[in-house]
């Protein structure tokens, strides 16, 4: 694992926002209060909303100390200042004064975060939600692309509330023109989206035909009603949330979340070093981070991390385009919940992903 580092630049925030359903990473996990969670940290909106759970603890742990910082700036936001001043100096809604805020919750910051952010006083200022290399290549699509497939008009009409057959109507007839199978294969291959999206690293493991799986997947989702309302994808399709937002920021979870900040700790390592500083976990959101690693190193981490679980403990991640399963690997301390795993993928919001996976240690 100490090789990704090496290959990857850490330097850049690759990540501004989640880009996995938090929706789903609660149902599947459902950790009761009291619990202690590690969480893979990346931009910090999953790891806040679970703090909705009212745990013990939650640990943030990241590889990469930029995201760490991002993390931070948002936890800060989170104590320090109301839900609306928090949507204004993130990006979601409109601000003249980020820096301003910016001065009002540095107190709150480890001294190597603020002097990060002091010497990217630009990027807060232009709302930190866009400032990820993932974001950038969504806006590309959008703002360089998309506008050679569809008018705005188009656009928005996917989003327009509709019944699931008109839906699947509008997609077939209207959006699936062969302009919008062209470009959007070429711009979500593996070559461009490891310049632009991921890192080449990422999506060594790789195997599938990367830009047909992902058309197909976002095939099956434009055709479903719930694409109207997903911020994912209307990130994706406009390069802003418009008025939907994720998890941590929707006002019935926002103030318990607050309430519970303090529970938030960040730590910077792989997330098996977590368990050395604070003993086991009884949940872990695992994020996609076995989508990169080999097979041998993807065993050896799910026994650290199986080790680091408690009794009945949950572990949920990610599958994109390289198939992990911890339980097919650990048979005998590991039981899939096939079913309910099965039932979260089919709603998930990351419509980009294979599969969402629940494990319980036995």
């Amino acid at each position: 694992m100490s090789e990704l580092a090496e290959k990857v630049n850490f330097n850049i925030i690759r990540y501004a926002n989640c880009w996995e359903d938090a929706d789903i990473l609660l149902e599947g996990l459902a950790p009761a209060a009291g619990s202690k969670i590690l969480s893979i940290a990346s931009a910090g909106d999953n790891s806040f909303a679970l703090l909705t759970t009212k745990p013990e603890l939650v640990v943030a742990v990241d590889v990469n100390k930029t995201q760490l910082h991002l993390v931070e700036l948002k936890k800060a936001a989170i104590k320090k200042l109301n839900r609306e001043v928090v949507l204004q100096f993130l990006g979601f809604t409109s601000s003249s004064n980020r820096a301003e805020i910016f001065g009002q919750i540095k107190a709150e910051l480890s001294l190597e975060a603020i002097a990060y952010w002091e010497a990217n006083i630009a990027v807060i200022e232009a709302g930190v939600i866009y400032a990820g290399k993932f974001e950038n290549y969504f806006r590309m699509f959008s703002t360089k692309i998309l506008p050679w497939i569809h008018v705005q008009k188009t656009v928005a009409n996917i989003f327009a509330p509709k019944t699931e057959q008109a839906q699947t109507e509008f997609y077939d007839k209207t959006w699936n023109s062969w302009r919008w199978k062209l470009l959007f294969k070429i711009f979500f291959s593996k070559y461009v989206m490891g310049k632009y999206g991921r890192d080449p690293e990422f999506l060594r493991e790789v195997e599938v035909p990367v830009s047909e799986t992902i058309y197909n997947r976002a095939a099956a989702h434009l055709k479903s009603a719930a694409a109207q309302q997903n911020f994912m994808l209307h990130f994706t399709l406009t390069a802003n949330f418009g008025t939907l937002l994720p998890y941590y920021l929707q006002p019935e979870n926002f103030d318990i979340i607050k309430q519970h900040i303090d529970g938030l700790v960040i730590k910077e390592g792989y997330a098996q070093h977590a368990i050395d500083g604070y003993g086991k976990f009884n949940a872990m959101n695992l994020s996609n981070i076995f989508e990169y690693m080999d097979q041998k190193t993807f065993e050896a981490t799910a026994a650290a991390l199986i080790k680091g679980t408690e009794k009945n403990g949950k572990l949920g991640y990610w599958n994109l385009m390289v198939p992990r399963r911890i339980s097919r690997s650990f048979n005998d301390e590991v039981q899939y919940e096939q079913e309910l795993s099965r039932s979260l993928t089919k709603k998930d919001k990351g419509f980009f992903y294979n599969a969402f996976i629940i494990d319980t240690v036995k």
